[in-house]
């Protein structure tokens, strides 16, 4: 935790992340990562940035600690790739966090994603490479890279029935106010 505290201190460094939990692996035991994960969000609420969540299969063990750390301590940020139900986006942002979307979002499967974009308030969502992964369509296949953004932005403008231009603008005012960006 030292060390992460200390590289944390560049001006740089504008959230502590992907931290959470992956109980798909089966690798590290939950206990162990519920201990780590309260730990890296008290030294996010210590030096006041927002967090990028990792939630894999333990979405409800993931909400459950961010209730109750919102509670004793000032936390935000992001649910990393989102892939869950709208209940556990609400809970999300009932606490004031926001919804990464990503590539997956333009696949031919993802109704049940695309579903859940139309619900949500635009004022919730970022817009997320995950590069060199989750690359969207038309580049499935590929090596993701920023650059592919626009075709998530393309789907959500699509599903939401607004334009490229209005998602660009709220996605980006999203991210500059949890990240502390100034515009350029």
């Amino acid at each position: 935790m030292n060390d992460i505290r200390a590289l944390a201190q560049h001006p740089k460094v504008v959230a502590i992340g992907e931290i959470g939990l992956d109980y798909y692996w089966h690798k590290v035991d939950h206990d162990v990562q519920a201990r780590a994960f309260r730990a890296q969000l008290g030294l996010a609420a210590e030096l006041h940035k927002p967090v990028i969540i990792h939630s894999r299969d333990a979405a409800l063990d993931v909400l459950t600690i961010l209730e109750e750390f919102a509670q004793q301590a000032e936390c935000t940020g992001t649910l990393h790739s989102y892939f869950d139900d709208l209940v556990v986006a609400q809970r999300a942002f009932a606490i004031g966090f926001y919804i990464g979307v990503t590539g997956p979002i333009t696949f031919k499967k993802a109704e049940r994603e695309r579903e859940i974009i139309q619900q949500v308030p635009l004022e919730r969502i970022l817009i997320e490479t995950d590069a060199p992964f989750l690359t969207p369509v038309p580049h499935r296949g590929e090596r993701n890279e920023p650059a592919f953004v626009s075709h998530t932005a393309e789907m959500i403008a699509k599903v939401r029935g607004q334009s490229i231009e209005e998602i660009a603008r709220q996605t980006t005012q999203n991210a500059e106010k949890l990240f502390g960006w100034q515009e350029v």
